[in-house]
């Protein structure tokens, strides 16, 4: 028996991993293969389903918890008795557990919830941006996971698309200098690391995911899953280059997007999926399908499954995120791999890039959660790293209706300030869309700071803070007293097609917030939104100060740090703020270019 076991090469992590794959792949049957390109939801999960069906990965989606307010210990229990389960299967191979950890581990009680996207590329911040990635691949790891979808690498065309937030710019090259959350994430690969390939430094990184390949951010009118009409030198140009950056990083899977390219939908497309992506670019690891996405390749939605399994298999897609109905997937590929309509080379082609992965990312060696590492979730060093990411990510749009005579920064020992609006004192209004639920949600829905809060713990004892989340007529009428008003308003949350916006206006009453307070109050207006919003004359006109604070996560008291001035206001925008709708698209390199404020702005 020991002298079969040390014939086993995939069990020996000293051999090279290529020798290992080929041996695995050489002892599996077609339904082990299948399993391992099968990617089903916790939700649906049975540790019997697991076994009998060979499964290869598991994820949640959105508000998918083990329960609600769940720590990460709970979802490493819940993850490790999938895993348990994997292992006691005939090879014993590992799960990957994948997550959605896109601004921090931000489906978790308790983790560090960082600034989305689009106010990370306003600090222009490639260091912070990687330490964000290792922050989270810690808290990741603490919870089990070995996953994280991240980061979208989309470029930003049209605000109104419901993912703007994701997107770190609408400048390629400002992305691309920003793409460093890979090496956060899997680690930083060696100089001689073979571009394309795979990489991942040891048990404290996770997998990262480039997504949503290709030209996601660059549909028409910023429709989600729409359609992006641009000739191919304007789609590598604009769209692909990023993802070169992160196959130099060894990102080790890629994500296809919901979207079509001139009217193809992405998930079908052989020439981009493999021609490009794969051949022309080396990438060695393996593409995940979005969640649902074949169903999305019939009309009506998943009538003809089958075809839909064997359109997107044949143009590359190596592991399907199924993510229900598992079985029909498993049964209708099994069945058009036995007809000859997908290939068995093409089944061994996304097995091995699945099983490299696997190898290079050490599960078959570390397949349990490492729970020395609980102490990281939400620990003060990842808070302090939340704080300074939302200090750089501030723009500061005005200051002053007078040059000569800025707002800010505002006393902190003023007699009395009026705090007010309706994302003044909201922790889930701050975090936006992803956090803890798919579309986000309101309320104090984790541990975190709030503006209100942070405004509390750094003005002077002898200094009345009075909020109202609504300004009430009294006070209103009684004003006499008020130094200054800080006034909170801007998006509520959303995600994805949720996000789609053709109006682009402050929701609840926003704008009237702030001129009804503004008349009568010198005031700063703090925005938070997930892009550039309509803001009205009377809002800049009657206004003190204006500041874009995006969506800046759980450590509200960086937002107090600049307004008060212990730091300096540093972000720039990442994205041209329009005048109206009307202008949208946007384009900075356009003769007709006319922002309210230019791409790069910030006081």
């Amino acid at each position: 028996m020991e002298g079969k076991e040390e014939s086993c090469v995939y069990k020996n992590p000293e051999a090279p991993v290529e020798a290992r794959v080929q041996d695995l792949l050489s002892r599996m049957t077609l339904m082990e293969k299948i399993g391992q390109m099968t990617q089903i939801e916790r939700a649906v999960t049975t540790h019997a389903g697991i076994t009998d069906f060979f499964i290869g990965s598991v994820l949640n989606g959105g508000g998918s918890w083990p329960f609600e307010d769940a720590m990460s210990s709970d979802w490493a229990d819940m993850i490790d008795g999938f895993q348990n389960a994997a292992l006691a299967t005939r090879l014993g191979i590992p799960i990957m557990y994948g997550i959605d950890a896109v601004h921090g581990n931000n489906n978790v009680y308790g983790a560090t919830i960082f600034p989305h996207n689009i106010g990370l590329g306003a600090t222009r911040d490639a260091d912070v941006i990687r330490r964000i990635g290792a922050a989270t691949a810690l808290e990741v790891r603490a919870s089990g996971a070995h996953w994280a979808f991240a980061p979208c690498v989309a470029t930003l065309t049209d605000p109104r698309w419901g993912r703007s937030y994701e997107c770190y710019s609408e400048d390629t090259n400002t992305i691309c200098e920003l793409t460093s959350l890979v090496s956060g994430l899997q680690g930083e690969p060696p100089k001689e690391h073979p571009n394309g390939y795979p990489f991942l430094a040891g048990r404290n990184n996770v997998v990262a995911c480039a997504k949503h390949f290709v030209g996601d951010g660059g549909t028409e009118n910023g429709t989600n899953e729409g359609n992006t009409i641009v000739s191919y030198e304007d789609l590598e140009r604009i769209h692909v280059a990023p993802y070169l950056n992160c196959l130099a990083q060894g990102v080790s899977t890629v994500m296809a997007s919901y979207s079509s390219w001139n009217g193809r939908k992405l998930h079908s497309d052989y020439f981009l999926l493999t021609e490009l992506l794969k051949q022309k670019l080396g990438f060695k690891g393996f593409v995940i399908s979005d969640y649902e996405a074949l169903d999305r390749l019939s009309e009506p939605f998943g009538s003809n499954y089958r075809n839909c399994v064997k359109m997107s298999v044949n143009a590359g897609v190596d592991m399907v995120m199924v993510p229900l109905k598992y079985e029909p997937f498993i049964q209708d590929l099994k069945d058009l791999v036995e007809s000859g309509e997908v290939p068995m080379a093409r089944i061994d082609d996304a097995v091995e890039r699945i099983l490299r992965v696997k190898f290079v990312a050490g599960t078959f060696e570390h397949p349990l959660a490492d729970r020395s590492l609980l102490p990281t979730v939400g620990c003060k060093e990842h808070r302090e790293l939340g704080r300074e990411a939302v200090r750089k990510s501030l723009v500061l749009l005005k200051n002053g209706k007078d040059v000569a005579k800025p707002f800010l920064p505002l006393d902190r020992k003023a007699k009395r300030v009026l705090v007010t609006g309706t994302h003044a004192d909201d922790l889930g209004y701050q975090c936006g869309g992803w956090t803890k639920a798919w579309y986000g949600l309101s309320g104090r829905i984790t541990i975190g700071t709030t503006l209100l809060d942070a405004i509390r713990a750094t003005v002077g004892e002898e200094t009345e803070v009075v909020y109202e989340k609504i300004p009430s007529e009294e006070t209103l009428a009684s004003v006499q007293g008020f130094s200054y008003a800080i006034v909170a308003v801007g998006e509520t949350p959303y995600a994805e097609t949720f996000g789609d916006n053709l109006e682009l206006t402050i929701p609840l009453n926003g704008s009237d917030i702030v001129t009804a307070v503004a008349e009568k109050i010198p005031t700063l207006v703090m925005l938070f939104s997930g892009r550039p919003v309509v803001l009205e004359p009377a809002v800049l006109e009657k206004s003190e100060a204006l500041v874009a604070a995006w969506l800046p996560g759980s450590e509200g008291q960086g937002m107090a740090d600049v307004i008060f001035g212990d730091y300096e206001f540093v972000g720039k925008l990442p994205v041209s703020w329009f005048k109206g709708v009307d202008q949208l698209p946007i384009k900075a390199e356009s003769n007709a270019y006319d922002p309210l404020f230019p791409f790069g702005f910030g006081l």
